[in-house]
């Protein structure tokens, strides 16, 4: 007990000693300080560029964060709830998600930011109403126009105030400077002022006109009209707005149920097809297609076969069973064997040696490929062989016009055999390289390549990704017999579940294009004369 008694006077001492050494330590370590930043080469130099960096990584994380709690705004758009949101994007874009139906992507504008609509439920009430009295419909435009237009103000305004809160947050949580928290919220509104100013630039009302589908959506193509409608209709985007809106809600209307496609009558429907290479699932594709896009007539620009051989002929037979006349040209997988199999088949027309035919309204004229190449060999000259057919085909196509039975479509199964046609028919169709591809040629003609419909066959899993199903399905005026849109099919390939439709218009059709004088186009008697179509440019 007196050890505990004589040791506490020394502890007390000890502390009053720290006590009044105190000041005298801070004051040597303000003197070392200074010191220090009067020596430059003792401290190490702070870089801008990393600040710069670290602000604007700082800014940008905020801004996102904001717009994540705080950056949406519930809209009532006609007789559906939805809500509008922004979210960072490369490419930006507009994405209405009808959910659990999938999706509809619009090139709408190029910026940072890209604009999700998502339709939550249809308002029973405000949907019943339209029902109950049609007459509504006809100033649904107006109101849907209307909606759109307070929903994206409001939208504007509370995304400004959570991409300036969100990055002050963040900047005062990181820097614990008001002077620094505030550089950053003026930061991340002068980037939301210029992705704003930039979007307004490169807005593109006709956008609507040229969707993507995808998930069940893929199977209800009649969501924004078909080729005729969307000639002589969509040209306001207002109304093509309200008229996507309507027809949402008439898909909601049925539950489940996807609305039945129902064909203008005056359009005829081409299914093109291509480089199936024995893949047995194609067939069931393209029932599904004729039967839902009721399709007039089935092309197929080769390569039906891998290697042409005898025993692969049975594989052709569910053509017979297709609900459409089948036309046909041999490709470079396709033997001569293959061709005289399917001359015996009911329903197809093979076509060969710029030989023409009439079907489903169209006239049609092809030629095979020359080369019968199954190992994927290439022989000398094989080139020149191909420009050769298609001076042959080009000249077929000189004589039926001279002779007074135009032909509409061109068909060969490689592209550089195609171009030989240039001048000499509105549309030529070609395959071979595995990818879609459309364009304008020098003489007015249009090259429309289809990818692989049976996902490039065996060859699907040669690289990292299995190659897409693809196929086209291409509107033409019945009475002009010229190309009005066509839309763009892509399925997942091996493996994979994912669709995708898309709509696609020539440039003429565009809304405030001057459509050409019917008779017009590409010569068929040469190529002097000033091709009428749209610009290579602008397929």
């Amino acid at each position: 007990m007196a050890r505990v008694s004589a040791a506490v006077p020394h502890v007390l001492a000890e502390v009053m000693n720290s006590i009044r050494n105190a000041p005298r330590a801070l004051v040597r370590r303000h003197r070392a300080r200074r010191r220090a930043a009067a020596t430059p080469g003792l401290t190490p130099r702070s870089r801008p560029w990393t600040r710069a960096f670290g602000l604007v990584a700082v800014v940008l994380l905020g801004a996102w964060l904001g717009l994540l709690v705080v950056g949406d705004v519930r809209v009532p758009v006609g007789p559906m709830n939805t809500t509008m949101t922004l979210r960072p994007s490369i490419s930006g874009g507009t994405k209405i998600n009808v959910s659990p139906l999938g999706a509809l992507q619009l090139d709408s504008h190029v910026a940072p930011v890209r604009l999700d609509v998502n339709v939550d439920q249809l308002d029973p009430d405000r949907a019943q109403a339209l029902v109950d009295h049609p007459e509504r419909l006809s100033g649904l435009q107006d109101e849907v126009a209307q909606d759109v237009e307070h929903g994206t103000l409001d939208l504007a305004v509370r995304s400004c105030v959570a991409v300036v809160s969100g990055a002050t947050a963040l900047g005062l949580v990181v820097y614990r400077r008001p002077r620094r928290a505030l550089a950053a919220g003026g930061l991340a509104l002068t980037l939301l002022v210029a992705s704003g100013g930039t979007a307004y630039a490169t807005w593109n009302p006709d956008s609507v006109l040229e969707p993507r589908f995808s998930g069940l959506l893929s199977s209800a193509p009649s969501l924004v009209g078909d080729a005729r409608s969307i000639v002589t209709e969509f040209d306001v985007y207002q109304k093509e707005l309200a008229r996507l809106v309507t027809n949402v809600t008439k898909l909601y209307d049925v539950t489940s149920t996807l609305p039945a496609y129902q064909p203008d009558p005056t359009t005829i429907r081409v299914l093109h097809v291509s480089d199936i290479h024995l893949n047995p699932a194609s067939w069931k594709i393209i029932a599904s297609l004729v039967e839902q896009y009721k399709v007039d007539v089935i092309v197929d620009s080769g390569d039906t076969m891998d290697h042409g051989t005898a025993a692969e002929n049975g594989f052709l037979d569910p053509i017979e069973d297709l609900d459409a006349p089948y036309v046909w040209v041999r490709g470079n997988h396709d033997s001569r064997v293959t061709q005289k199999y399917l001359e015996g088949l009911k329903n197809v027309h093979v076509l060969d040696d710029g030989r023409a035919r009439t079907v489903a309204g169209l006239r049609f004229a092809g030629i095979g490929d020359p080369q019968y190449t199954p190992d994927r060999s290439k022989s000398d000259g094989a080139e020149a062989s191909q420009e050769l057919a298609g001076a042959r085909l080009a000249s077929a196509l000189r004589d039926q016009h001279a002779a007074g039975t135009p032909v509409d479509v061109a068909i060969a199964h490689e592209p550089s055999a195609a171009r030989e046609v240039d001048g000499e028919v509105p549309l030529v169709l070609a395959g071979h390289l595995h990818r879609e591809d459309m364009e304008v040629m020098k003489y007015g003609t249009r090259l429309r390549i289809e990818g692989s419909t049976g996902g490039s066959g065996l060859r699907a899993v040669e690289g990292e990704y299995p190659d897409p199903i693809q196929a086209s399905i291409l509107y033409f005026d019945r009475d002009s017999r010229r190309l009005q849109a066509w839309d763009e099919i892509k399925l997942g390939g091996l493996g994979l579940t994912t669709a995708e439709v898309s709509r696609h218009l020539p440039k003429e059709n565009q809304p405030g294009a001057t459509p050409s004088p019917t008779g017009t186009g590409p010569s068929p008697t040469g190529r002097s004369r000033t091709p009428t179509a749209p610009s290579p440019a602008s397929p």
